[in-house]
């Protein structure tokens, strides 16, 4: 076996064990944070840090690859950055794939697998125009990638992405409404944890929370709740999204400003 099969293969194993570790830290109230990531330096950064788990954003990835958000990066770019942040940590990796790209669930399990991913999210919204998916279509789909996975003998920790505060329709009593059906039903197809994007309000949270009957992932942006007060509210897990990566980007656009001035850019860099 050559020096990258093994690596490979290293991954891939490593991506199957990492999933049961990846689950447990799903405790409502203790949320597993995640500062994504866009690359395998910043994946080895999350790491030096002390974070347990390594979640890529596909927003971030498809920047840093030369592509835009929905779809947009090519299936194989997409997993080979997978691939190589598995290979560049230790970590559990959770790969955000947003819709699964248009393939089917036995070929999405298998492509997650050998990039040696523990877990990815799915979104119920077409990456590509924003309609929401038909919430019975979406369970079946989750579903099938986890009888999928069970086939394959691949545990993977599915978070199902629920769009209706960023996609979906109506007052916010039925946005929140929509939210905890939707949620409960992904649980019930074989989802593990389930990501109301947007959610933004404390009470919405906490009945998102408390109603759903599982883990919730909530989206940190500026106007959220801190993370100290989404662990109050039941919240299991944090995502950062693009967050990190846009903020190096404007940061290194600072020091570019200062070199362009022909002034020094470290104190930027330093601040």
């Amino acid at each position: 076996m050559t020096t990258q099969a093994a690596t490979d293969s290293m991954a891939r194993s490593r991506g199957g064990r990492g999933a049961a570790a990846l689950r447990a830290l799903h405790v409502p109230g203790r949320p597993l944070v995640l500062p994504n990531v866009w690359d395998a330096a910043s994946a080895r950064a999350v790491e030096a840090a002390g974070f347990p788990v390594i979640a890529t954003g596909s927003d971030a990835v498809a920047a840093a690859l030369g592509y835009d958000d929905g779809e947009q990066t090519p299936v194989e770019e997409m997993f080979a950055a997978v691939a190589r942040i598995s290979r560049a940590v230790t970590l559990p990796v959770t790969a955000d794939i947003e819709r699964g790209y248009g393939m089917r669930p036995a070929e999405l399990v298998a492509r997650l697998a050998e990039a040696g991913a523990a877990g990815c999210n799915l979104e119920d919204s077409d990456p590509r125009t924003g309609e929401m998916i038909d919430a019975e279509e979406q369970a079946e789909f989750l579903g099938a990638v986890r009888a999928a996975a069970v086939e394959a003998g691949t545990d993977l920790v599915i978070n199902a992405r629920v769009d209706t505060y960023m996609n979906g329709s109506g007052t916010p009593e039925e946005r929140l409404a929509e939210a905890v059906h939707r949620g409960r039903r992904y649980l019930r197809a074989g989802a593990d944890c389930v990501y109301p994007i947007f959610a933004i309000e404390p009470e919405a949270i906490r009945a998102l929370a408390e109603q759903i009957g599982g883990p919730i992932n909530v989206f940190f942006r500026p106007g959220a709740p801190s993370p100290g007060e989404l662990a109050e509210l039941g919240v299991a897990r944090i995502s950062f999204g693009p967050g990190l990566h846009r903020a190096a980007l404007a940061h290194t656009a600072r020091m570019l400003t200062e070199i362009q001035a022909g002034r020094d850019p470290y104190p930027v860099a330093a601040s």
